[in-house]
């Protein structure tokens, strides 16, 4: 029984009723296309929004999370009891001189493409991954041998206490797939990005070239979370993983991608029990036979059903 929906109107009230939804299958929320409902979800359009669906959450001791595009998530079959706010409205992007001020909602590929557009270079690594701008410094997402740490310049959060404060660089603590985000719990509402002025043609080019790069390399044909492991010190997982004879491996309607081992696919109408049971294996195989331990990079919330 979904005992949150009487909170319904509450909600309504701050986002309108076209950003508010009762028992809503998360599978049409995320990459992998699979997950049982959220109680609620709410999409904020604007930041004193998400600041005030946040103070109802802990006013009614109503569970919440924050998702941006559901690109790097896994919602158990159960589904999630309590509050989804998604922030992906909160996707403007503003450019002024060499920097851009992007919302963190917004998609990278959105924020790239305004970068060309602009003639500044610096964000193409970023091109082709499917996240949002909030999760990418969260998890100072990279490939391709760029990373967020080499362009943000600030961000501005929400903590835990509800205060909105601005980060600079240096107190966003960014490491391999780390920040002060996910240390502290703050949640990304707006980002700034340094880059450069470059001639157009450079820039598309390599954007291009990445483009090419995915395709030939990755499963984009599949529904998927991205890199399904984070790379282990001193090795790289898709490697393990391929080495302990897992390429191609499936559990009901999920598969090691054949193309590229570091991804778990939903190859068939998988469920995310079918996800995290293959999570198991490759997990429990690559320990047995390298001693290595594999940790997930994608995030999985949710009850099972």
């Amino acid at each position: 029984m979904n005992q949150y929906k009487k909170f319904k109107e509450e909600f309504e009230s701050i986002v309108g009723k076209s950003n508010i939804f009762i028992d809503e299958p998360m599978k049409k929320h995320i990459s992998f296309k699979v997950g049982g409902p959220a109680d609620l979800l709410v999409i904020p359009t604007e930041i004193d929004q998400v600041k005030k669906c946040i103070s109802i959450c802990k006013e009614n001791c109503i569970p919440y999370y924050i998702i941006g595009n559901g690109s790097n998530l896994l919602v158990r079959d159960g589904g999630i009891r309590g509050a989804v706010i998604k922030l992906c409205k909160l996707n403007s992007i503003t450019v002024e001189g060499d920097s851009i001020t992007v919302g963190g909602g917004a998609s990278l590929t959105n924020v790239s493409n305004v970068a060309l557009k602009n003639n500044l270079g610096g964000f193409e690594f970023a091109c082709g991954i499917p996240g949002s701008v909030g999760g990418a410094v969260t998890m100072n997402a990279g490939a391709y041998n760029g990373e967020v740490a080499q362009v943000i310049e600030s961000a501005k959060v929400i903590d835990k206490q509800g205060n909105i404060k601005v980060l600079d660089k240096n107190h966003l603590e960014l490491g391999y797939r780390m920040s002060a985000i996910q240390k502290y719990g703050y949640i990304v509402l707006e980002v700034v990005f340094r880059l450069h002025n470059e001639q157009y043609d450079h820039i598309k080019d390599r954007i291009v070239n990445l483009n090419r790069r995915r395709r030939e390399k990755q499963p984009l044909e599949y529904p998927s979370a991205g890199s399904t492991f984070k790379r282990p010190q001193g090795y790289f997982a898709a490697k393990l993983i391929e080495d302990t004879g897992l390429k191609g491996v499936s559990v009901g309607g999920a598969q090691v991608s054949e193309k590229h081992s570091g991804f778990i696919v939903n190859r068939e109408n998988a469920t995310a029990k079918d996800i995290l049971n293959l999570i198991d294996v490759v997990q429990s195989k690559v320990k047995n036979k390298f001693g290595v331990d594999l940790h997930t990079e994608v995030r999985i919330i949710g009850e099972e059903k």
